[in-house]
Order: C-alpha cells, then structure tokens, then sequence
C-alpha cells in the first residue's frame, strides 16, 4: 500500500539561530571594529589638514615682510652675469692597493655566481672576469 501525502503535514522547521559563541564574537567585535575604523579615520584626516604652508598663513602668525633694501639702479647696457657657486668637492683619501684587490677579489668571486640565460650574456660576464683577472694579477692596480 502506498501511502498518500496529506496536506496536513507540517512544513519543516526553520533554520536553528546562529550559535551564541558566534554571535558573542560578532557583538564584541563589531563595535572594535567601528572604533578602529573611526581613530584611523580621523587621524588621516587631521595629518592631512595640518600641513604648513611656507608663509605661515594658517598658523595666524604673519610672516614679516622682507627688509627694504636699496639697490643700484642698473643701466639698460650693463648686464650683470650670476654664475651658480659650485659646492665644495669632499675629497676622501686614496685606497690602499691591497684593499683594491680585495675588492676586485670579492667582484670576481660574484661575478662566477652570476648564472646567465644566454651567450650574449656569458660572453660579456666572461670578459669582465678576464678584465678582473689581469687587474688583480698586475704589479700596479690603476688608480681610479
């Protein structure tokens, strides 16, 4: 015998509720969240406004005006040339010779770890190895 659906029977039950452990986390991490979000906000916005300006304007203080200072009236056919002040060159002791072959000691050794993808690029790797090479090999290293 089969049995014949009734339309009597009740429909299925709803869903169960979230579980209250995942409901605790979402209510105390919700309101952190918001917090967080709202300090940082508000922190880039008055890093943002805050910016001086050359003058000064929005600090309230006036920048005073420059010193009035007389100069000579210049003639249509003088032309006075400016030329830039150039910056003192550091000049820094020479390298003792022993120290420039460590040097070229240690290019070399790195230049052997170089791994190439192809001829082009052994070949160049290549001849500065050989350049090494005789450097380090010579009596004297050129002075740079």
């Amino acid at each position: 015998m089969a049995v014949k659906p009734s339309s009597s029977n009740p429909p299925p039950p709803p869903p169960p509720p979230p579980a209250a452990a995942k409901r605790g986390l979402l209510y105390r991490s919700v309101p952190f969240l918001l917090a967080a979000n709202l300090a940082i906000g508000a922190y880039v916005l008055l890093r943002t406004n805050k910016k001086p300006s050359e003058k000064g304007e929005e600090t309230g203080k006036e920048v005073p005006d420059a010193p009035v200072v007389a100069t000579e009236p210049v003639t249509p056919g003088e032309r006075t040339v400016v030329a830039p002040v150039p910056s003192p060159t550091k000049v820094l002791p020479p390298i003792a010779e022993q120290e420039q072959r460590e040097l070229l000691k240690w290019i070399l050794e790195e230049k052997r770890k170089v791994k190439t993808s192809n001829r082009d690029e052994k070949k160049k790797i290549d001849e500065e190895k050989s350049l090494l090479k005789q450097l380090i090999g010579a009596k004297s290293i050129p002075s740079i």
